[in-house]
């Protein structure tokens, strides 16, 4: 058997090493550093099997696969997946958070967790996969989970998808598939997720978010309106796995509920806080890589002063800068110095003559200038939430994300 890896990441070498262990005959072939030009008229023939990574667009041949695919295809048990432009993770995070408090065989798998293929073999009838999906993952996807979770959806990743419209249709696949003994639950404030649940009438359906008692409110640790709608879809998503309403599982596992979401302290560089200096609280918020994110983010300390630093890779030929601009005008939130930093932040300031903002080359020279702006004020926040992808001056978000933690860490 012939088996082509079209690249080579995290996935794809969790695929090879797999395959090496289940398919010992097969004869591997790796293919990395092609361009998109190159995908399309490549010869497939040779190959049996054509595992593709994420963000290789979907080839319309019928051996193609990826690990999601082969996942669902071989998974023994039930599966929780849950999509959103941002807040999936963190989504997730709760979930498995419940599902750990109530002791259940539980597995975190998908951009969040590890790559699936690597649990596969741990997994029983009785284990329960919590799934983060990216548009990636889902574009073409022919089963969908047990539960799905749909979060709000915004553009994102236009530059590898053709438009909004094909990253929508890849989103819906999380529920295009779904039966009548399946979970739909979408969140019902944003239109896009209202559109994608409609694709199909035949699971139960259920919306967030709801109120919920106080002393579950006050379980969750981690700051933002956002986290609590994300905490609101994971009970709703463990009532479901459990077969119960909501309110049932409120009523009756009130006390898991709040170990379980107070377990959960918020994940790496998604609005993470760092520390306090001189009166000034500083946050990592480096996976926000889009305008929406960044908004819940500022929205997050209504009642301080915010001093955010945006700018990084574009990635949508800057036509996301007008919502950018008007974030920062958001009446809401005081913002009294806004510190720019990589390409589009410079066209921002290209393009917009305001007063607040304040060009930078680094960012050390980002964060200096933060710290000196946000101690003018009381109580400041200093917020890194860029809305802008991190590949003009760092390796990955992760990359960017910790160079700003060590040099906050670092600060005297």
């Amino acid at each position: 058997m012939r088996i082509l890896l079209l690249g080579y990441g995290k996935e794809g070498q969790a695929i090879e090493k797999y395959l090496k262990t289940h398919e010992k005959s097969a004869e591997i072939e790796i293919w990395q550093d092609f361009d998109r030009q190159e995908i399309e008229q490549r010869d497939y023939s040779p190959y049996d099997i054509i595992f593709r990574s994420p963000s290789v667009p979907p080839l319309g041949l019928k051996n193609e696969s990826s690990i999601t695919k082969y996942f669902f295809d071989h998974c023994p048990c039930q599966i929780i997946g849950v999509t959103a432009t941002k807040g999936k993770g963190t989504t997730c995070s709760f979930i498995k958070a419940l599902l750990d408090a109530e002791k259940e065989d539980a597995y975190l798998v998908g951009n969040i967790g590890e790559p699936a293929i690597n649990v596969l073999d741990q997994l029983s009838p009785d284990s329960i996969v919590v799934y983060e999906m990216s548009s990636f993952q889902l574009w073409d996807l022919k089963k969908s989970p047990h539960i799905a979770v749909i979060g709000t959806i915004e553009p994102d990743h236009l530059n590898v998808h053709k438009d909004y419209d094909e990253y929508k249709f890849a989103k819906a696949n999380i529920c295009r598939y779904q039966t009548e003994q399946d979970y739909l639950i979408y969140y019902k404030n944003n239109p896009e997720s209202v559109q994608i649940s409609e694709v199909t009438d035949k699971p139960h359906k259920l919306t967030y978010p709801y109120e919920i008692p106080e002393d579950v409110k006050n379980a969750i640790k981690i700051p933002g309106s956002h986290n609590l709608d994300n905490a609101i879809a994971a009970i709703t998503a463990v009532a479901c796995y459990k077969n119960i309403s909501p309110d049932e599982y409120l009523q009756v596992y009130k006390n898991e509920i709040i170990n379980g979401l107070g377990s959960f302290k918020g994940l790496p560089h998604r609005l993470e806080f760092v520390r306090e200096l001189n009166g000034v609280k500083y946050y990592d918020d480096n996976f926000s890589t889009n305008p929406a994110s960044t908004r819940v983010a500022i929205e997050a300390f209504k009642n301080q002063p915010v001093i955010p630093i945006i700018g990084g890779r574009d990635k949508t030929n800057y036509k996301d800068l007008p919502e950018i601009y008007e974030i920062l005008n958001t009446k809401s939130v005081r913002i009294p110095a806004i510190v720019l930093i990589g390409e589009s932040g410079h066209e921002l300031a290209n393009r917009y003559q305001d007063e607040r903002f304040i060009l930078t080359k680094s960012l050390e020279e980002a964060i200096n200038t933060a710290k000196n702006a946000a101690e003018k004020e009381k109580n400041a926040i200093v917020l890194m939430s860029p809305s802008a992808a991190s590949f003009d001056m760092f390796k990955d978000v992760y990359d960017r994300g910790d160079q700003f933690k060590n040099l906050i860490l670092s600060l005297n």
